[in-house]
């Protein structure tokens, strides 16, 4: 089996957060097998396994079993997973649960039962429920408390005014920290339950209830537009589709270096650089091209401004974008959105 891997952002912000509560970062990375390096991207892809001996050696330094819980609730997630943007740029509860599945990858490799989704948004008698399907060994604790915590800390902070959770069921046994429960999660929580669940007020999957986007920057336009892509990148062999395939999802970062991308793929440099040879193309054209090519969708939807359009393609000013635009299709961004309009 291949090994798990998981985005370097989420095991960053634990660890500075556990350096906050009392533990030593030399020790965190010694007992983690994680170095600086790895922890400078949050797009870095780390072993599933380094952020659980982080975990494990965060709460030995502090004595604090629910170190991760707390984190989780006291973080955002757009600070540390390009889908948190993603999910704060939705337009409901369903389809930011939606997006979650569809990039859930991009935050973590998990164990799920086959053909199943991990989070499922469910109607029943008994109240509007969020099912987190992933397997976990039997009294497991940590990876489902984050789960929910994430979601309960989310709309805390976005709808601090609203009711959003009512209860809480988990498979497991109460943990040693259980007595801080009520203080955290501020519902009933059933232990040793037959799924793992979160109810919610049933507001919010109700068709008058839409999400203002929570943040400037159109992500939701950005997930729409990619999906098709991504898809017809992944199963394309060539190094070119290797190339944007790692560069579309960040596009937004703006620069994106070559060596990184070699890295992703599992090449060297210098390797990467032959083989781009014998297509007869540069990473910088290919950059070019994949920024052209998105940049002619957003504004084609109508849905974005020239201003977002800009930031979600990574130019750092809308003057950059302009000139690139005229380079690349000899008009301005808003002549060719009055054309198309």
């Amino acid at each position: 089996m291949a090994e798990q891997t998981m985005a370097a952002g989420f095991a960053a912000a634990f660890a500075d957060y556990a350096c906050g509560k009392g533990a030593t970062r030399d020790t965190l990375l010694q007992h983690s097998g994680l170095t600086e390096d790895d922890l400078s991207d949050q797009d870095n892809r780390i072993p599933v396994a380094s952020y659980q001996a982080l975990i494990g050696a965060a709460i030995r330094q502090t004595g604090d079993t629910a170190l991760l819980l707390r984190q989780t609730l006291d973080s955002r997630l757009e600070t540390m997973s390009v889908v948190g943007q993603i999910v704060h740029s939705s337009a409901s509860l369903g389809h930011s649960i939606d997006q979650l599945n569809r990039y859930l990858r991009l935050m973590a490799d998990v164990n799920l039962p086959p053909g199943v989704d991990r989070f499922e948004l469910k109607h029943t008698d008994a109240g509007l429920w969020i099912i987190d399907h992933l397997v976990v060994p039997q009294g497991e604790y940590l990876g489902i408390e984050a789960s929910f915590a994430r979601f309960i800390s989310e709309f805390r902070r976005s709808f601090p005014d609203a009711t959003f959770e009512i209860g809480m069921e988990v498979t497991f046994p109460p943990p040693p920290h259980a007595n801080a429960y009520p203080e955290l999660f501020r519902v009933p929580v059933q232990f040793n339950a037959s799924r793992n669940a979160l109810q919610i007020d049933p507001v919010w999957d109700s068709p008058e209830t839409r999400f203002e986007p929570g943040n400037a920057y159109a992500f939701g336009v950005f997930t729409r537009h990619a999906d098709a892509m991504l898809a017809k990148l992944q199963a394309d062999p060539s190094i070119r589709a290797q190339i944007e395939s790692r560069i579309l999802p960040k596009l937004h970062e703006g620069s994106i270096s070559m060596d990184r991308v070699a890295r992703e793929i599992g090449m060297s440099r210098q390797t990467l650089y032959r083989r781009l040879k014998q297509e007869n193309i540069t990473f910088a054209e290919i950059h070019d091209d994949l920024r052209q090519r998105m940049a002619m969708d957003y504004l084609e939807s109508q849905k974005v401004t020239v201003n977002e359009t800009a930031y979600l393609l990574g130019f750092s000013e809308a003057s950059s974008f302009v000139r690139a635009f005229k380079r690349w299709t000899g008009s301005s961004p808003t002549a060719y959105l009055n054309q198309a309009a």
